[in-house]
């Protein structure tokens, strides 16, 4: 039984260990959070030790990899600490708040051999799983163009609102804007040539809107949290192939000149923590990327999706060429 030191307990904390709760030959062995009743609430139904802080977990915990959920400023404290412990780390996206710090971790994964996955989430939803597909089998063709959105209210979980604090977070650039940017880059591979432009009134790097020039196709990335709260929450691509256009907005629809029809993901059923039937799509990608870094750290096999690699060269566009534009 693989064992869990899950490090936050707040919104993603709790998606993560809903996700531990629902995958087979794993338990939650320890969580940790400044705020005791979001630990006890996460470690109900199991036997999971509960500490008062991360540091105490990664010190003292029995546990074989650990999973940071904490505010982006505390990930590469936290991180370069566990990976001193397990082989196997999970860390939260975005993956540190700098470049160096990424580069700070890349380097300490190489000297103690500890495998890292990233919360690059977006790889592993469903839809944006088989638009990858799609891509990769070249049966309709060439890309023409594409769109992604991310359309957000107002984020207000964030602990001490430390989302809101972009010397802390990153702003939605940094939070919410690099789910795409993450994507497009592992899809597309890097532009030859972007133009971005982000918000000057308001809270800093709170929208942000990207085009990405590719040897003969253009693609655009737009994100913002800067809403109010009555706006649903939006996340929708538009891919133009030459023969047909793949369209994920509220429906996951395939547009050809012989007509439109839904595209259909089979969901697998699974019975949840609480005993009630649900869907794997309930938990999404979360459930997915999990379902992957627990088996490749059963298997003691190497971390090749959403690599720290991977998130660090996202993180380095992002903000050395996305963030810091001119034109």
């Amino acid at each position: 039984m693989l064992k869990i030191g899950l490090i936050g307990c707040g919104f993603m904390g709790t998606m993560h260990a809903n996700c531990y709760k629902n995958l087979e030959g794993v338990e939650l062995a320890a969580v940790a959070d400044v705020r005791p009743e979001k630990a006890q609430e996460l470690a109900a139904g199991t036997n999971a030790v509960i500490y008062g802080d991360g540091k105490e977990l990664i010190a003292g915990a029995d546990v074989d990899i650990i999973d940071i959920c904490l505010p982006t400023y505390l990930h590469a404290e936290y991180a370069l600490l566990a990976m001193e412990k397990v082989k196997y780390l999970f860390v939260e996206k975005p993956v540190t708040l700098t470049v160096a710090e990424s580069e700070e971790l890349m380097k300490k994964s190489a000297e103690t051999g500890c495998q890292v996955q990233v919360g690059q989430v977006i790889r592993f939803w469903d839809e944006y799983v088989a638009l990858r597909d799609i891509v990769a089998s070249n049966k309709y063709g060439k890309v023409v163009n594409a769109n992604f959105r991310r359309l957000s209210p107002s984020p207000d979980w964030g602990w001490n609102n430390w989302l809101h604090t972009t010397e802390l977070s990153g702003g939605a650039g940094q939070d919410l804007h690099i789910h795409d940017v993450d994507y497009v880059l592992s899809l597309f591979g890097e532009p030859k040539s972007l133009y971005s432009i982000k918000n000057v009134v308001g809270e800093a790097n709170s929208y942000v809107n990207t085009v990405m020039q590719y040897d003969d196709f253009v693609v655009g990335v737009e994100g913002t949290w800067n809403l109010p709260a009555s706006h649903p929450f939006q996340a929708t691509f538009r891919v133009v192939f030459e023969k047909a256009v793949v369209e994920n907005d509220g429906k996951f629809m395939l547009y050809t000149e012989a007509g439109a029809e839904q595209i259909v993901i089979e969901k697998k059923e699974l019975a949840a923590a609480g005993g009630t039937q649900g869907n794997i799509s309930d938990l999404g990608g979360y459930y997915n990327e999990l379902l992957y870094f627990t088996q490749q750290a059963i298997a003691g096999a190497p971390i090749q999706q959403a690599a720290l690699k991977d998130a660090a060269a996202s993180l380095k566009f992002l903000l050395e060429k996305e963030l810091s534009f001119h034109a």
